[in-house]
């Protein structure tokens, strides 16, 4: 399943994510990976997604939501997660 990816822990993984998300020139303050899990082929990451206070998505939401995507498609090429 994971013949052309390296192997990776999470907070490694954590670390490179976030220095890529504070050098992508889509930062915000406050854009943070602060978890990462492996469904299948695919690493998802997670974070503050800066709702309203109704609950409801802002202009950052999106912007997150997007970087989070970014990130997914960057580094589920290349790693797997270890536990």
């Amino acid at each position: 399943m994971h013949e052309n990816t390296s192997a990776i822990s999470r907070e490694a993984l954590l670390v490179e994510a976030n220095k890529v998300i504070r050098e992508h020139e889509d930062y915000m303050h406050g854009m943070l990976a602060t978890d990462v899990e492996q469904k299948g082929n695919v690493l998802v990451f997670r974070g503050e997604f800066f709702m309203d206070d109704d609950g409801l998505p802002t202009r950052k939401t999106t912007a997150v939501f997007n970087m989070f995507k970014h990130l997914a498609h960057l580094f589920s090429e290349k790693y797997h997660l270890v536990d």
